[in-house]
């Protein structure tokens, strides 16, 4: 049983509490595969530690990684009572407790509160990050299930858009 807690868009504001060490990852990257070991090695010394370690799969959490403006992959983040910090340190073990435990964390810039993952502008991002999930499923089922041509579906989409607009601006 792995000691790496799964966060996922419903349980992530765990992360607001405690000290927390998070990893982004997606399961085809091979620098996440990478450290996936030393990851979970490094979650079995969460305890010792005095932290808790999660990990977030952005191929299933666009919404999560969209919060946490993900760019890069793997992306780590330090959470200590709901203020982050990015990891950008070495990914082996030591480099990792060593960040812990000699408190290395307190000389690295907070993210800024308009970037912070819980505030009212990432909130918005992750909803951003959700619909256009949304749009692509409508559009996998426009092309895949009932077999319309893909530039009919862009067509039916680019009708949607300017019939919504013409709708509000009413």
């Amino acid at each position: 049983r792995s000691a790496v807690r799964v966060l996922c868009g419903s349980n992530w504001s765990l992360v607001l509490q405690g000290q927390w060490m998070l990893e982004f990852y997606a399961p085809w990257c091979p620098a996440c595969q990478q450290i996936e070991s030393t990851w979970e090695s490094f979650a079995k010394e969460s305890d010792h530690l005095g932290i808790t370690v999660g990990k977030v799969d952005v191929t299933q959490e666009p919404g999560l990684s969209g919060r946490f403006f993900v760019t890069t992959l793997p992306t780590i983040y330090h959470a200590n009572d709901g203020v982050f910090r990015r990891y950008r340190g070495s990914r082996t073990l030591e480099d990792l407790q060593g960040y812990i435990l000699e408190r290395k964390w307190e000389a690295v810039e907070p993210v800024a509160g308009w970037k912070s993952p819980s505030s009212i502008m990432m909130h918005g991002m992750a909803g951003l990050f959700h619909f256009s999930g949304w749009i692509r499923q409508i559009h996998n089922y426009l092309t895949g299930t009932l077999g319309i041509h893909v530039w009919a579906s862009y067509a039916i989409f680019i009708l949607a858009t300017l019939l919504i607009g013409l709708f509000l601006g009413l």
